[in-house]
């Protein structure tokens, strides 16, 4: 091999991994520590149609609450299974079964999103970045198309949508609501056998 060749194959093999590198940093998220990122992996998700995958880009508050609403639904689940009688045992377990079964709070915001129309809010929404504003521990990344979303730095530094936290807590207090009266009823119940 000359010389000649063997700086033209150095030169090839320099190229194509300079190209390689290229494509790979411009194909690559930024740090979901930023709201960039955390915006930019929603998008993705709704994108390739896994609303599941949203879920950690949720604000804390958002997240405990999906898992709250579970928790309180599979007890209340497990509390009618026993002292309900029917046809009202089979009414509110088929009410609460997908919550109740649920493996855990992502499950629970899958649901949600779906039923509520989240999913097809985002979808209808999302779009670039047009500008990030970014106040304290709050940001809001507005995109090309004018729609704001608001974000809060979570606890552990990633960024986290708030849009549906009120949502979510709302029905975490529902569920906490419902649990008590499914408790006193099922204490008339077991009382009046």
């Amino acid at each position: 091999m000359t010389r000649r060749r063997a700086v033209a194959w150095g030169a090839a093999v320099v190229a194509v991994l300079a190209l390689v590198l290229v494509w790979r940093k411009l194909n690559q998220f930024p740090p979901d520590t930023t709201p960039e990122g955390a915006y930019l992996r929603i998008a993705y998700s709704i994108g390739v149609s896994d609303p599941r995958a949203c879920f950690p880009y949720l604000e804390d508050r958002a997240q405990h609450a999906a898992y709250t609403i579970r928790d309180y639904r599979r007890k209340a689940s497990e509390r009618i299974e026993a002292s309900y009688p029917e046809p009202e045992r089979t009414r509110l377990l088929e009410q609460y079964r997908a919550h109740a079964m649920a493996e855990d709070g992502a499950d629970v915001w899958l649901d949600m999103a779906t039923k509520q129309g989240f999913v097809a809010r985002l979808r209808r929404d999302l779009s670039g970045i047009g500008k990030v504003e970014v106040t304290g521990e709050r940001a809001t990344v507005e995109t090309a198309r004018g729609t704001r979303y608001p974000f809060r730095r979570r606890d552990n530094g990633i960024w986290g949508l708030t849009l549906f936290t009120a949502d979510l807590v709302a029905e975490a207090e529902r569920a906490a609501r419902d649990w008590d009266v499914v408790e006193k009823a099922a204490l008339d119940y077991e009382r009046g056998r």
